[in-house]
């Protein structure tokens, strides 16, 4: 009989231990940082977390929000990975001096729980054009329409002041911690995300399905989570006035090398500029029109050196360019812009040097085109490209390049006499005897 007893007070005080230690586990809280534009990396990062917070049953994730807005298109994302969340998405917007504009507003109020620190504020979500400049026309009714219904649909989810999220949007309103509180805009003001926590202890919220999830945030441990190194790549790029200042390198470095063949570095430079510049423009709403502009812009800059017209080829050029530096982003996708402080000087700048370098070399060609063929017929030279039968090389020749054919195999750095000299400027040359 006591040995019954014992075994069951043995078991009893096994299960009560078992019990208090996963009670005491702390729960597992994912922390996440958005300081910047809304953009695929954002969204990447906010996705992830939620992915992670999913896989290890983590009590909540919490991102400290701090940003002007954004890509429409990865706030919709991020705000349908909210309400698909299994896990409860806390955003809090931190720290004081910090602004959730624009796109920020969205995900603040597509939360369950929303939060600010002291010395924030909140609003300002009317659409803009690529040139931060309101949009009109037809597309601002479409645009704003379109975006007042759904900020109307997330703050109705959530239970938030629908009147207030659109006129964020209509009238582009904004309002500080303390306002936001009072008009229901957000659940809780907090100095910090430890204090944010221990108001939320004990509450209970509606997650998706009609789920009720009680917090048990008493005990936690901080779980950080930070960008991937190609998510800071891509965060990087995605500003817009770094892909517009890549994308015209690139262009200046394919002018130079059409305009000097052989030289390859600015070639090699202009290429790896524009395939980054293009990674960039997949993470913007580009405006195809603008893009055109851009490349007509340099067609016809190119052009100024093969066809004389007195500079109005260039001129067009430039004004080509300005144009499609301006239009470039699409207006209806973004709150992203391009500097007209960047534009300005670039445009000035790769017009300038495209410019320049057109001229050199048209004063280069005409430099050739008054070397008489008999000038040329007899001179010395050397093979800098190697020649095969009815294949071009290259030679140097009274101090310039030249194209060059030979009825036999020459091979770098072999010493060759010019022959004839072709309608079109290419040398035929023989090796030089002895």
């Amino acid at each position: 009989m006591k040995m019954g007893l014992l075994k069951k007070l043995v078991l009893q005080g096994f299960v009560l231990g078992w019990t208090w230690g996963l009670q005491a586990e702390p729960s597992q809280i994912i922390r996440l940082k958005i300081e910047g534009g809304i953009n695929p990396a954002a969204q990447r990062l906010i996705e992830r977390g939620i992915e992670r917070a999913q896989a290890v049953k983590a009590e909540a994730i919490l991102i400290e929000l701090n940003t002007p807005g954004g890509l429409l298109t990865s706030t919709r994302a991020i705000v349908q990975r909210m309400f698909d969340s299994e896990i409860p998405v806390l955003v809090y917007v931190a720290p004081s001096g910090a602004h959730a504009g624009s796109a920020g507003v969205m995900i603040t109020l597509a939360s369950h729980v929303a939060a600010m620190a002291p010395g924030t504020n909140i609003g300002a979500a009317h659409p803009v054009s690529g040139s931060g400049q309101d949009i009109e026309g037809h597309m601002a009714e479409k645009v704003t329409n379109d975006t007042a219904a759904w900020i109307e649909s997330i703050a109705k989810t959530r239970g938030r002041n629908e009147k207030w999220a659109i006129e964020a949007v209509r009238k582009s309103v904004s309002i500080d911690h303390e306002k936001a509180l009072k008009l229901n805009v957000i659940d809780h003001v907090a100095p910090s995300s430890n204090a944010l926590l221990e108001m939320i202890h004990g509450k209970s919220i509606q997650m998706k399905n009609n789920q009720t999830h009680v917090f048990s945030t008493k005990d936690f441990e901080w779980v950080p989570l930070e960008f991937s190194f190609q998510e800071k790549l891509i965060d990087t790029l995605s500003d817009p006035n770094i892909a517009y200042i890549l994308m015209m390198i690139g262009m200046v470095g394919l002018y130079i090398e059409l305009s000097h063949p052989g030289v390859i570095f600015p070639g090699v430079i202009g290429a790896i500029s524009l395939i980054l510049s293009f990674v960039c423009l997949q993470a913007l709403p580009i405006n195809y029109g603008g893009l055109a502009l851009l490349l007509l812009g340099l067609a016809l800059l190119i052009t100024e050196i093969f066809i004389p017209s007195f500079g109005i080829l260039g001129i067009g050029g430039l004004i080509s360019l300005f144009l499609g530096s301006i239009f470039l982003i699409d207006p209806s996708g973004t709150d992203l812009t391009i500097s007209l402080g960047i534009i300005l000087p670039t445009v000035l700048s790769v017009g300038g040097i495209m410019l320049f370098i057109s001229v050199y070399v048209v004063k280069a060609l005409r430099g050739k085109s008054t070397v008489g063929s008999s000038a040329l017929i007899g001179k010395e030279g050397e093979v800098i490209r190697a020649i095969e039968p009815h294949k071009a090389g290259k030679v140097f020749v009274y101090g310039d390049y030249w194209n060059a054919e030979s009825d036999e195999v020459l091979k770098e750095k072999d010493i060759i006499v010019v022959t004839k000299v072709e309608n079109n400027m290419v040398l035929m040359v023989k090796k030089k005897e002895g």
